[in-house]
């Protein structure tokens, strides 16, 4: 297991260089196969910027505790250094395989939450459910997975804009004060690009 790997690294400056790169799918294909094929550390290292953050977003979007979410990525990323032999490119993105990990790993969690809470349901007390279904889960990681390949057709200008706004759920206003740019810029990047992916969010082509 490379060194770190039990920790979160800290984001220093290129690790946000990183996280905020939109990085393509086939970039990622060869990271992947490095550490499979190699167990090159380098690459790891950056499939584990590149992911943990957007799997602790996407946890803590689906009603995870911030903790609960920083848990399951460092699994997850722990879980991707162990199988990456076991990636096959030819039945799923990356993106898709890694956060059909995460996903399983929030529902194993959930399951160990509702074993403990066993005593207290004997005691008549209610369940807490899930915030989503797997079901729902998988279909946001799948559609989250097919708006980062739409965004490889993007001009890096409008990739920006429908990241932050798509991926980070910032305001417009706020993502205008963040890149400097008129608000009525930022409306009109977000809308350029949705219409452009749009078709191939929808399987068109």
């Amino acid at each position: 297991m490379p060194v770190g790997l039990a920790r979160r690294p800290p984001k220093s400056d290129s690790v946000r260089a990183i996280e905020g790169t939109v990085v393509t799918t086939d970039e990622l294909k060869g990271l992947m196969t490095a550490v499979a094929q190699q167990r090159d550390k380098a690459a790891y290292g950056r499939l584990f910027q590149y992911f943990a953050p957007r799997i602790v977003g996407f946890m803590e979007r689906s009603g995870v505790s911030p903790t609960d979410a920083e848990e399951i990525a460092q699994d997850t990323m722990v879980t991707v250094w162990r199988k990456a032999d076991l990636y096959d490119p030819a039945q799923a993105a990356v993106s898709t395989w890694i956060f059909t990990i995460a996903r399983n790993l929030r529902v194993d969690m959930a399951r160990r939450a509702t074993r403990r809470r066993n005593g207290v349901a004997a005691l008549g007390e209610p369940e807490i459910e899930l915030a989503d279904s797997a079901e729902t889960q998988t279909l946001a990681v799948e559609r989250e997975a097919k708006v980062r390949e739409a965004l490889e057709s993007l001009s890096r200008e409008q990739a920006t804009v429908l990241r932050l706004s798509f991926f980070s759920e910032k305001p417009h206003a706020e993502i205008a004060r963040e890149l400097g740019i008129p608000l009525g810029t930022v409306k009109s990047r977000v809308r350029l690009a949705m219409a452009k992916i749009r078709p191939l969010l929808e399987g068109e082509r």
